[in-house]
């Protein structure tokens, strides 16, 4: 397993200088000058743009400036933004609210979807199971913005049970309907994939063995089905938690949530180069740790697999 582990870990720096590079590269290759944007409508003087430009190190050619930047990423310093603010302030603002959102709902995905597909699962053909493959249908169908836009329309404006947009964004309480948006489309597919996995595996010959040899149906469903059935499921989990995360930018925007999504939307429109590959960077580190995770949760459920 150790060794396992140390060659995943070095398997993803390949990986996470490629994504750095791709990032850094597509971000300061976008058109327009960020620099003379900070003057709006109003021509910028030259003198004060060079004089900035060369403060913030952007009138050095682009492979200098990507060098210094990795260089500086080693040593844990993500930039300065256009505002003179550090970028690893930013992250460390906007991210705890992102991985509050995010948690809960992954919780709600997680908790609902495998609940939801399990018992469709064992009704394989009855009204439930029907029911449960119309309604992930139509989830699946709707647009984030669109839900979001109909659960704050009825949830917010007509039953007055939350606020239309997030005042506190620290508070758990005020984050659950943008969760529930957020994790809607993967609850639909943690349903499916619970229940299509549950369908195939029941008729299996462990199943028969479990059954004929008298184990209580609780043992029988938890211990052998649900667990084996599992495998397909938190492969999927587990990718899409840095989904969650990185989606969460049109979920935060409908909300007002003031996280990773909300500050990634306001660095790309003005082009600061500096924040959106420092967030990118800390997503990407996510993606990596989930996958990681995922593989080394795969020996915990299924005992036949080994790891060299």
């Amino acid at each position: 397993m150790g060794r396992f582990v140390a060659r995943r870990l070095l398997q993803m720096i390949p990986v996470f200088l490629g994504t750095v590079t791709l990032i850094f590269f597509m971000v300061h290759v976008l058109p327009g000058d960020p620099v003379a944007a900070m003057w709006g409508d109003k021509a910028p003087d030259p003198a004060q743009v060079a004089a900035f430009k060369h403060e913030m190190g952007l009138d050095k050619p682009l492979v200098q400036q990507y060098f210094d930047y990795l260089g500086n990423l080693l040593t844990g310093d993500f930039g300065t933004a256009m505002d003179h603010r550090k970028v690893i302030d930013k992250i460390t603002a906007a991210f705890p609210v992102t991985i509050r959102l995010a948690l809960l709902a992954f919780a709600i995905e997680l908790v609902l979807g495998v609940t939801i597909g399990l018992f469709a699962g064992l009704r394989r053909g009855k009204a439930f199971d029907k029911s449960t493959l119309m309604l992930t249908l139509l989830l699946i169908s709707i647009p984030v913005p669109v839900l979001g836009f109909v659960f704050q329309n009825v949830f917010a404006t007509q039953l007055k049970w939350v606020t239309p947009t997030v005042q506190d964004s620290m508070n758990m309480g005020q984050l659950v309907l943008p969760a529930v948006v957020l994790g809607s489309l993967s609850l639909a597919y943690v349903a499916r994939l619970t229940r299509t996995s549950i369908v195939e595996n029941i008729k299996s010959d462990y199943m028969r063995t479990a059954i004929a040899k008298g184990l209580p149906r609780r043992r029988v469903i938890g211990t052998h089905l649900l667990r084996n059935s599992l495998i397909p499921v938190v492969t999927f989990l587990g990718t899409d938690l840095g989904a969650l995360m990185g989606g969460a930018i049109v979920t935060e925007g409908i909300f007002n949530v003031k996280g990773v999504g909300f500050e990634l939307y306001h660095a790309i429109n003005l082009k600061e180069g500096a924040t959106v590959s420092g967030f990118v960077v800390v997503l990407v580190l996510v993606y990596l740790a989930a996958s990681l995770i995922v593989d080394l949760l795969y020996a915990v459920l299924d005992p036949r697999i080994r790891y060299a």
